[in-house]
């Protein structure tokens, strides 16, 4: 089975601009920004969706959003506010099938967003 971009970002096979990474998720720039701070945080273990994460997932599931937020505060929009979004399946508009999370912000955000 082929590795996803997300995987090849992690084992440094493709360049990205990583701007966290530990033994749990690393985290990079989107190369297509919706915002002035668009970050993706991606768990190492590849899980395809949250859709498909089990209980034996809880642990990273609870690791992807603590170290989104503390990504969103070293990108200094703990105070001003962030979005964090994550999409399932491709109505939802995901492209990778590597559960990520987005964290956006520097802007004003809209709601409803699309």
């Amino acid at each position: 089975m082929s590795k996803t971009l997300f995987e090849k970002i992690i084992a440094r096979e493709i360049p990205a601009a990583l701007i966290y990474e530990d033994e749990h998720v690393a985290a990079f720039r989107d190369i297509n920004p919706q915002a002035p701070i668009h970050v993706l945080i991606v768990p190492r273990k590849p899980i395809p969706r949250v859709a498909q994460a089990g209980p034996e997932d809880q642990a990273v599931l609870g690791q992807l959003l603590l170290k989104a937020a503390a990504v969103a505060e070293k990108l200094g929009l703990k105070d001003s506010g962030y979005r964090l979004v994550i999409n399932n399946g491709p109505d939802a508009g995901e492209a990778v099938p590597h559960l990520h999370c987005h964290i956006l912000g520097g802007r004003k955000l809209q709601w409803p967003p699309g």
